[in-house]
């Protein structure tokens, strides 16, 4: 047996209550190498029980509070004192059921998941940005370790947190499924789902025999993230068509009929072949130029056009890698989107709507006002791209994102041509 000391300096500082239980025993798993690391920016708060689980704590409010005001980036705390902590602004509570979900990669990993990780790749940690900020559906295409993974999920470390309607719709969907932890009953964080490319229809979209929602509807609010894109099943790709314009999928079978929020932002990625080395600058492609093209073609044309951002990852280059000076975390962003998002529900605060991903032609026409120099560019990229109705739609609900992030109320050129540079995948692939 060893014992084990815990020193809680300073010691002429009086310390009482429970709320050093989770703290002290964070220390001893990382100290013991049971943990092999936790969030540097994050503070952890509450009481333990024997059997592992975390109890109410009095004092959780001013405990996130101050830590606020330290400069920390997120608390952990007890379950039920969750609803409690996110009264504090500017801060991310993580609610905690038990010592164990602490240490899993569902709660942890994605604090660490954070955008100072990845090296070079700067214009798709822009692109990105972009995308987080108007909740624009985005794709990114590149060769097998280029980072599409990686980037797609630091997605959730840059979004910004859920109003209350969001939360109380989330957590509505959730309670359906019978997916809320009974410590927990609200929902603070956006989901995040990544499933699988074997999955079926009524994975997908919904349904089977008691009609329960599928990840599109668990993904209400958050990201639904699609890696390997072609290699979903053509169908189930195809349904997603409808549920990406209406933000609603009805779902109809000989029980019934039920009707299922679905307003989530798709991420998907991709190789641009089957062997992932086509255009490569170093590596030989071994893929036909037939097999390129069928690989490609496995995602519709319809699907393409209701993509927003299209990111070309190349490889990173060797340099980039090895260098030792860190990039921007995701701090800076993550400020950046939540200040853009501000301004969109005040600009929609008469409507409804939430983010610019939402507006339909007629916000587009009165919420993207253009310079005469913008409205020239536009004009001759939608004739050069071929632009579709809704492809034309999309460019500006982009533009006017662009903008927001300047703090910029019309539209200027370097908006719209960073915007046109998004789409220039989808005219060309």
């Amino acid at each position: 047996m060893r014992r084990i000391t815990v020193n809680l300096a300073p010691a002429d500082m009086k310390k009482e209550g429970p709320a050093y239980d989770l703290p002290i025993a964070i220390g001893i798993l990382l100290s013991s190498g049971q943990l092999e690391s936790v969030p540097g920016d994050a503070v952890f708060l509450g009481e333990l029980s024997l059997d592992g689980s975390l109890r109410h704590t009095n004092g959780i409010l001013t405990m996130a509070s101050v830590a606020r005001d330290q400069g920390f980036e997120s608390v952990f705390v007890p379950a039920e004192d969750a609803e409690e902590a996110s009264l504090v602004e500017d801060i991310t509570v993580y609610p905690v059921p038990t010592l164990d979900s602490v240490c899993s990669t569902q709660t942890c990993a994605q604090v660490q998941m954070d955008l100072v990780h990845i090296k070079g790749q700067e214009h798709a940690k822009r692109a990105l940005e972009v995308a987080a900020a108007g909740f624009h559906n985005l794709l990114f295409s590149g060769p097998p370790g280029s980072g599409k993974t990686l980037l797609a999920r630091c997605l959730p470390s840059i979004l910004p947190r859920m109003a209350p309607q969001e939360a109380l719709e989330v957590t509505k969907i959730y309670s359906v499924t019978g997916s809320l932890h009974s410590e927990n009953p609200l929902m603070l964080q956006r989901p995040f789902r990544s499933p699988h490319y074997t999955i079926s229809n009524a994975g997908l979209v919904g349904g089977g025999r008691s009609l329960r929602p599928g990840e599109i509807t668990l993904s209400h609010r958050g990201v639904l993230f699609l890696d390997e894109l072609p290699e979903f099943n053509h169908s189930a790709l195809e349904s997603l068509r409808q549920p990406l314009e209406d933000k609603v999928v009805t779902i109809s079978r000989v029980s019934g009929s039920v009707t299922y929020p679905a307003s989530f932002m798709m991420v998907a990625a991709m190789n641009p072949c089957p062997c992932g080395f086509h255009n490569h600058p170093v590596k030989e492609c071994t893929c036909s130029a037939s097999t390129v093209a069928r690989y490609q073609k496995k995602i519709s044309g319809p699907l393409m056009d209701r993509v927003d951002v299209f990111v070309e990852v190349p490889p990173v280059e060797y340099d980039k890698l090895v260098e030792s000076a860190a990039g921007e975390d995701s701090s800076g962003p993550r400020q950046r989107v939540e200040k853009a998002r501000d301004l969109q529900r005040e600009r929609f605060r008469d409507n409804g709507f939430l983010c610019n991903a939402e507006m339909g032609p007629a916000e587009v026409w009165e919420h993207c006002q253009m310079e005469d120099g913008a409205r020239s560019l536009l004009q001759t990229a939608a004739q050069r791209l071929s632009l579709s109705a809704r492809a034309f739609h999309r460019v500006l609900k982009v533009s006017r994102t662009i903008a927001d992030l300047d703090d910029a109320e019309v539209i200027g050129v370097s908006h719209l041509g960073e915007a046109l540079q998004y789409r220039a995948r989808a005219a060309t692939g």
